[in-house]
């Protein structure tokens, strides 16, 4: 064998086994992202259950102006970000999604156009910004039963969680949807740099 060839299948070799390594890696970071939303959307749904049937829809808001975003800073930590988003945020500064999120929620309406299983719906990726390089992932948040009081539409929403959202969220958006609609997305953002 010639010293070129040998050197080139060096090469290959070396960009073979960084390629597997690279993709092994953002598996990791896909199993634990997965892991991450899963347990975050447990922790928040069996909190917002609770105060539904303690207090009805009321206390819930309050679950979603406090708790919710309590719990994200309690995820976020060693170069992660937590967070929920959505197309049409109640809260602007805090569900308003990057244009990388905004991208895949618009996708995942699509998808479920298509038929597509709300369940099945994620994407990961890693990106390269003017901030470095981040691991990327998000989680469609499907619309239950129980959110039609406070996001279904306005006939479903009861005249004191009306007043409150009102009060609270002046420039409400996340008003609107049915049972089964991706009302928004539980995104984690780990930084690689």
């Amino acid at each position: 064998m010639n010293k070129t060839l040998i050197a080139l299948l060096a090469a290959a070799t070396v960009f073979g086994n960084n390629a597997l390594a690279a993709d092994d890696a953002e598996a990791k970071y896909r199993e634990e992202s997965r892991k991450t939303a899963q347990e975050f959307m447990q922790k928040l749904g069996g909190t917002l259950k609770e105060q539904l049937q303690a207090g009805g829809p009321e206390k819930a808001v309050a679950v979603c102006k406090q708790v919710a975003p309590a719990l994200a800073a309690e995820y976020s930590k060693d170069g992660r970000v937590v967070k929920r988003v959505s197309l049409k945020p109640r809260n602007q500064s805090l569900g308003t999604p990057d244009a990388w999120e905004e991208r895949w929620l618009q996708s995942f309406d699509h998808d479920l156009g298509q038929g597509k299983p709300i369940a099945d719906m994620e994407k990961s990726a890693i990106t390269e910004g003017p901030d470095g390089r981040w691991y990327r992932y998000v989680k469609a948040i499907p619309t239950q039963h129980m959110c039609l009081q406070c996001h279904g539409q306005p006939y479903q929403i009861p005249d004191g969680v009306k007043a409150l959202l009102g009060k609270e969220y002046p420039e409400d958006q996340a008003t609107g949807y049915s049972v089964g609609m991706v009302r928004g997305a539980i995104t984690i953002k780990q930084k690689l740099d």
